[in-house]
């Protein structure tokens, strides 16, 4: 047969051969990418808009170092973006992400997504540690009264939440596992025993420890400055990292105590790591930054409704997620009423609150269908 023959015989085979087919990104990738560039536009937000607005032209230049040629103020946006504002982005971004991957962890422990840290207790322990703190102060002795005032206060708030966690533990462990109901009745006592203990502490305080201890009652990113941050900041990003490590742990535990224990895990040290660190990354959140409420709550849920229970995914996308939220909470929370602030827990408090009860209202008929 010619070259030619062979070549026409050839081509309706070549012709109908299929394309290969070009690899999409999935879901779950897409939703991480969207949490991380939301986290990256929140924080380029935080950084510009305020009082004083500075370009996003401007700002670039004053973030890679070149603030010299960025316009005759240069000088004041430079200064309000590294001192002022840059502290208190970072901050959000960091706090953000440890209690919404401290919130998916704690539902991922539980199995229940009403497990929020706020709801059932451990902001409150971390509050009441840190109020101590600051009424008792070299009082309360031990370890406390040898380290520096910015690094004690979150040791005694991280003494505080692991206080409450070990206590909820207890209070709602049952024969079965954990009891939904009788945790959530736990978190209120022991919100409630907090607040009465944080009371106390204030009503024995002076005016000018009163003035203080009034910014932990709703939660405020207003004083985050290099000082404060720095401290904490170690404590914040090992915690958060230790918890996205536990991702498989978790999603075997989502299969049973006995089941996780077949895999290969040890799930009482499994359930200590989660307590533990969820408690050093809510009290250090508190110790710089007050109570700031469901953020734990509605990050990890919405995130399961969008890529599935894979902790895997849903711990990283909540660490994006809950940076970028709290950032834009700060942002209308110095805005909205210019020239005055409002505290972040009232905002976050706003729209955590109706989501409680739509959560709660979904799991109830969720448990009436046959």
């Amino acid at each position: 047969m010619s070259g030619t023959a062979h070549e026409a015989l050839e081509r309706p085979r070549a012709m109908a051969a299929p394309r290969p087919r070009v690899a999409l990104p999935s879901r779950r990738l897409l939703v991480l990418f969207a949490c991380a560039a939301a986290a990256l536009v929140a924080a380029l937000a935080g950084l510009a808009l305020g009082p004083v607005q500075v370009p996003l032209a401007t700002l670039l230049r004053i973030l890679a170092g070149n603030a010299d040629t960025a316009g005759p103020d240069a000088a004041l946006a430079a200064n309000v973006v590294l001192e002022l504002r840059a502290p208190r982005v970072l901050q959000g971004l960091v706090i953000g992400a440890a209690l919404a991957v401290s919130g998916a962890a704690f539902q991922g422990l539980f199995r229940n997504p009403l497990a929020d840290p706020s709801l059932i207790g451990i902001s409150s322990g971390a509050a009441t540690g840190a109020v101590a703190y600051i009424v008792l102060g070299s009082a309360l002795g031990g370890p406390l009264a040898a380290l520096p005032r910015m690094a004690a206060l979150p040791v005694a708030a991280i003494a505080g939440a692991l206080a409450a966690a070990a206590l909820l533990y207890r209070l709602g462990r049952a024969a079965r596992g954990i009891d939904v109901a009788t945790l959530l009745l736990a978190g209120i006592a022991i919100n409630a025993l907090c607040a009465a203990a944080s009371g106390l502490l204030i009503f024995v305080s002076d005016d000018e420890q009163l003035r203080e201890l009034t910014f932990w009652s709703l939660g405020s990113l207003a004083r985050a400055h290099w000082p404060v941050l720095l401290p904490a900041l170690p404590w914040l990003v090992a915690a958060t990292a230790f918890l996205l490590l536990l991702a498989n742990a978790l999603n075997a535990l989502a299969l049973g105590e006995a089941e996780a224990w077949h895999l290969g895990y040890r799930v009482d040290r499994v359930k200590a790591m989660v307590v533990g660190l969820t408690a050093i990354a809510v009290g250090t959140a508190v110790a710089i930054a007050g109570v700031i409420g469901f953020v734990g709550l509605i990050v990890p849920h919405l995130l399961r409704l969008a890529v599935g229970a894979d902790n895997r995914y849903v711990l990283l996308g909540a660490a994006a997620a809950g940076g970028a939220l709290l950032l834009v909470a700060d942002l209308l929370a110095r805005t909205v009423v210019l020239p005055a602030e409002l505290p972040i827990g009232i905002l976050t408090s706003l729209l955590g609150g109706p989501f409680f009860l739509w959560l709660m209202q979904r799991q109830r008929r969720a448990r009436a269908l046959p």
